[in-house]
């Protein structure tokens, strides 16, 4: 049974293990003080045109989100985001139990757009509120729409207007800048963004992420924040030496592109068949509304999220492709699905 359950769920690329075989014998300093966190960090500055950007290597997804936006705001102070997104529905409070209130609006399109944050600044304008003061969006988003330049210029413009930072969560950035939807690079994002991180974990890592802060002024003890969040992982260089090899002739780009089309390859069959879809097909995140007892046959089949049931008659199922996804893998589920219809 192949499973389209996640994105994670293979050990890691082979040029990752390879690299992290070759560690083998070696000794390192600890806590990311060694030569070759310092390397990968000068190698994503270079990548990304920000040679003043302060690099961090985090295990997962919500230890950096918690320890960035409990080290960015103020006690009293709050962050935006979609009524789907990941700090509000996945992370079990992990921001609020921060001490961090997160105000969520309501977004078909799982995309947040200048019209949402000034609704929220105009309900929060005194004391006796919580000041909103970090914007937090996710490329590719929960629902795996893409943020195109434009949008993503026109936060930055809202911002900066009104004295806000931006954070992109950056958990499936390979898959969402690579969509053919996409017009926006790596540079645009460092560019644009405030914070941002590169995921490792959804692309082929053994686990990682990259910490970004463009920021000058969000950088200043960074570290103390980490220690006492639990980031602060003692083999730093087991987490930085993953993404050389991901940055090596683009892998994390190409991996991106590949996991995007064989999910593309999933919705154009879908979509021959009539099958209706919980959002546009942007990234590696493919949404299908199936009637209740074809989801039930699909579900005995393969490993696949249940995500919701639109009416009492219908449930959203969630095929996800990975880095590993073959294309003999999308095959045979099309195979298999014609014979359950």
């Amino acid at each position: 049974m192949y499973s389209f359950l996640n994105d994670y769920n293979e050990i890691a690329h082979p040029a990752v293990m390879q690299t992290l075989n070759d560690l083998s014998g070696k000794r390192f300093k600890g806590y990311g003080t060694d030569e070759v966190c310092s390397r990968v960090a000068a190698q994503i500055r270079l990548r990304i045109s920000q040679p003043s950007a302060d690099i961090h290597f985090f295990n997962g997804g919500t230890i950096t989100n918690l320890t960035t936006i409990s080290h960015v705001l103020r006690p009293y102070q709050a962050v935006i985001t979609v009524d789907s997104g990941h700090i509000a529905v996945h992370e079990t409070g992990a921001i609020e139990a921060t001490g961090h209130k997160v105000i969520t609006v309501d977004s078909p399109s799982g995309k947040l757009a200048p019209e949402h944050i000034i609704k929220v600044l105009s309900e929060h304008n005194d004391e006796h509120t919580v000041q909103p003061k970090l914007v937090y969006i996710s490329n590719s988003t929960e629902i795996g729409t893409v943020y195109r330049k434009q949008e993503l210029v026109a936060l930055r413009e809202v911002c900066d207007a009104h004295n806000l930072l931006l954070f992109m969560d950056g958990a499936r950035l390979s898959s969402g800048l690579m969509s053919k939807y996409s017009d926006l690079t790596i540079e645009d994002v460092a560019k644009l963004t405030d914070i941002f991180y590169i995921g490792g974990t959804k692309i082929g890592a053994l686990t990682g992420e990259i910490l970004v802060l463009v920021n000058p002024a969000l950088q200043s003890d960074f570290r103390f924040s980490i220690k006492q969040k639990g980031g602060l992982q003692a083999k730093g260089w087991l987490l930085a030496a993953q993404f050389e090899p991901l940055f090596n002739d683009d892998l994390y780009f190409k991996l991106g592109s590949h996991l995007n089309e064989m999910a593309s390859q999933l919705a154009s069959f879908f979509a021959e068949k009539g099958f209706q879809f919980l959002a546009p097909v942007e990234s590696n995140q493919v949404f299908v509304i199936f009637p209740n007892a074809l989801a039930n046959k699909l579900l005995t089949h393969y490993q696949l999220s249940l995500i919701c049931k639109p009416t009492p008659e219908t449930t959203c199922i969630r095929f996800c492709t990975s880095w590993s996804t073959t294309q003999q893998d999308v095959d045979k589920l099309k195979q298999t699905f014609q014979a359950l219809l």
